[in-house]
């Protein structure tokens, strides 16, 4: 059973997502949030497994939520459903830590998948327009796709065997990726890697 907590200042959209969410019977919605502060609270008192959230909030974006849950935790799943697709709030959202992006006119049928998703892989994000959003990263910073998910992953301390496992891909497919950001920072190692995609804003 997949635990979900739900955020979104709208009542309407809060119990149409959670009747939605009943048609599926591994899916279960232990809690709601209409603003941050309550959000914190929830997060706190429930422990979901996933939460689904808007980016739009009466006191504050969602992102800070997303990156403040992402960095007391590795294993929970955080999907973003909003009514912005523009790719600067997708890129925000993959930066801040979140691990898919729906729009909320997207049919129920997505969203329960980008939950599942995120309960699975919560370090990989999926959006149906992953392809645009990373090729504007690459155009941005030198880095493909996959090497910038692999950077994301560098400050966690995983070890190579975790990112594998994190990203579906193999050890050797992890190690290749990882000698192409040196190679691309001109750096020797993890900590220097790290360092560089901060002063690039690639990091938080």
């Amino acid at each position: 059973m997949i635990q979900v907590l739900v955020i979104d200042d709208h009542a309407l959209v809060r119990e149409g997502l959670k009747r939605a969410l009943m048609q599926d019977p591994k899916v279960k919605v232990i809690g709601e949030a209409a603003s941050k502060k309550e959000a914190f609270a929830q997060i706190a008192h429930h422990n979901p497994d996933v939460i689904v959230i808007d980016l739009h909030l009466p006191d504050g974006s969602g992102l800070d939520i997303i990156r403040w849950a992402r960095s007391n935790s590795k294993k929970i799943g955080i999907v973003v459903l909003t009514m912005s697709d523009m790719p600067e709030y997708i890129v925000a959202s993959l930066d801040a830590g979140a691990s898919a992006f729906v729009e909320k006119i997207s049919p129920t049928s997505e969203v329960i998948a980008a939950i599942y998703h995120s309960a699975k892989a919560p370090l990989s994000f999926t959006t149906r327009r992953l392809s645009d959003v990373l090729a504007v990263k690459k155009e941005r910073h030198g880095l493909t796709g996959r090497e910038i998910e692999v950077l994301e992953l560098l400050p966690l301390g995983e070890t190579v065997t975790e990112m594998a496992l994190n990203l579906f891909v193999s050890e050797s497919t992890i190690k290749t990726h990882i000698s192409a950001i040196y190679r691309k920072f001109e750096v020797n190692n993890r900590m220097q890697a790290i360092n560089i995609a901060r002063k690039k804003g690639l990091l938080k």
